[in-house]
């Protein structure tokens, strides 16, 4: 798998994620939080199935031609 998601993309949809399901796990929101599993697994693993659906990258390339994925 190839990585498709940026630096920044990936930190907040880490934030996000984590942040959705404390609240699903604290019983602050109904289950439909529990949907925070999606961000927060995409984001760990630097990849989006949907984008590869919509031919979409959101990794920068640098001046050297590598990507900011490591």
């Amino acid at each position: 798998m190839k990585c498709n998601i940026g630096c920044f993309e990936r930190n907040l949809r880490i934030i996000l994620g984590a942040v959705l399901v404390t609240l699903a796990a604290t019983k602050t929101l109904d289950a439909w939080a529990w949907i925070g599993l999606l961000p927060l697994t995409t984001g760990l693993i630097r990849f989006c199935p949907a984008y590869t659906l919509f031919n979409r990258n959101g990794c920068c390339k640098s001046k050297d031609g590598s990507s900011d994925c490591k």
